[in-house]
């Protein structure tokens, strides 16, 4: 009965060794810009021309590969949190040019 009961929490404390593998790989810290622009629910087409233009999330260049930093997707996020659009910084921001 004893052998039972070890093996049984082995093959717990395996699934959840291998669960928290699992959710290392669905969490990266590393985005691409597919990845990115679901996190943020924006379009890549759209990160793409913040590149360019400016005004995005901050990236990375690995080699030929652009990557967004997880961290810097959620601090570019939380600088554009407004209680109402009548805030200083947002109408300064979203002010037509």
């Amino acid at each position: 009965m004893a052998i039972g009961r070890s093996f049984l929490s082995c093959a717990a404390q395996a699934k959840a060794s291998r669960s928290a593998q699992a959710q290392g790989s669905v969490n990266p810290e590393f985005l691409t810009t597919d990845e990115a622009g679901t996190f943020l629910r924006l379009s890549p087409r759209t990160l793409e021309k913040q590149r360019v233009q400016g005004g995005g999330p901050r990236f990375r260049k690995l080699g030929a590969r652009v990557v967004y930093a997880a961290a810097d997707l959620r601090a570019w996020a939380d600088s554009r949190s407004y209680e109402m659009t009548s805030d200083p910084d947002y109408v300064q921001r979203n002010s037509v040019r």
